[in-house]
């Protein structure tokens, strides 16, 4: 099946400002494993000057600089995504790592180093590491119990306030949005030993009868929208993508657009303007087609 989504974002400003660079990371990154057969980005107003770059972490990210202010600024993406079946499964691991707890090699360690950086724990979150079985078992069962574990534990809600809770809120919560119990699920497997990584993208759901059970309704009803989710790195395997909002593995559904080892570098838009008020709509569209 192919999906053609169209994502608009507007910004609506109460005076004529100047816009800073803006960096938009709205593009399928270059591990996304769903063929994406067409990409178009549309800015307006028309008079900026774009660079497409790669971040420190390899993240496609266009860097539009706008020469005349002004008292709007939309962002209009449309890709079309070629959803064929994905067994998130499918990887061979490293006899090292075949069982957790295992220890990265030496050669990954530099490389792996940011993605192996704890947050101090908060009293919430040492109770909750204690619940983790110690025991060895496999590294593919210990992964998915971990994501499981940040499923059934935090209850999913639309969020509009900007940022990331802390792992203390979020626990004290028992609630968040994607991006809270994502952040959440890469310090637990951090704090296990696990390189984890912060993932933003879209996510479409063309058949929605394994849509996670923790959404409210309003979310149940998207077809495709802005999400976050967490990859850990497994020798072998490289990257799995694991999503503690359905408590499932990333599939063809989940189109990476930033990863990075904390939320503030995988924003899909950042950038500074004059000092006014602004009011911010985005909405995302679907249209499926049997490939």
């Amino acid at each position: 099946m192919k999906v053609s989504l169209k994502h608009v974002t507007h910004y609506q400003y109460s005076q004529a400002v100047q816009l800073g660079p803006q960096l938009i990371k709205l593009r399928p990154a270059p591990h996304c494993r769903t063929p994406i057969s067409s990409y178009q980005l549309n800015i307006k107003p028309s008079t900026y000057f774009i660079n497409w770059q790669q971040d420190p972490f390899s993240n496609h990210v266009a860097r539009l600089v706008f020469t005349e202010k002004t008292n709007f600024f939309e962002i209009n993406v449309e890709l079309t995504a070629e959803l064929k079946t994905i067994n998130p499964f499918d990887f061979f691991v490293e006899p090292s790592a075949e069982h957790h707890p295992f220890t990265y090699e030496p050669n990954l360690i530099a490389g792996l180093s940011p993605y192996l950086e704890t947050e101090i724990c908060g009293p919430l979150f040492q109770a909750f590491i204690k619940t983790v079985p110690q025991e060895k078992r496999h590294t593919i069962e210990y992964i998915v119990y971990l994501n499981q574990l940040v499923f059934n534990k935090v209850r999913y809600m639309v969020r509009h306030e900007p940022g990331v809770q802390s792992t203390e809120e979020t626990l004290q919560l028992n609630s968040g949005s994607c991006r809270d119990s994502s952040w959440l699920l890469v310090q637990l497997c951090r704090h296990m030993g696990i390189a984890a990584r912060f993932v933003s993208g879209y996510l479409i759901e063309a058949n929605t009868d394994w849509h996670n059970l923790n959404s409210p309704a309003e979310s149940q009803e998207n077809v495709a929208e802005l999400h976050a989710w967490c990859e850990v790195f497994i020798p072998g395997a490289g990257w799995v993508g694991i999503d503690p909002t359905s408590g499932l593995l990333a599939t063809e559904g989940h189109i990476p657009l930033a990863a990075a080892p904390d939320p503030s570098n995988a924003m899909p838009i950042y950038g500074e303007l004059d000092v006014c008020e602004v009011e911010m709509s985005h909405k995302i569209t679907t249209l499926m087609h049997k490939a």
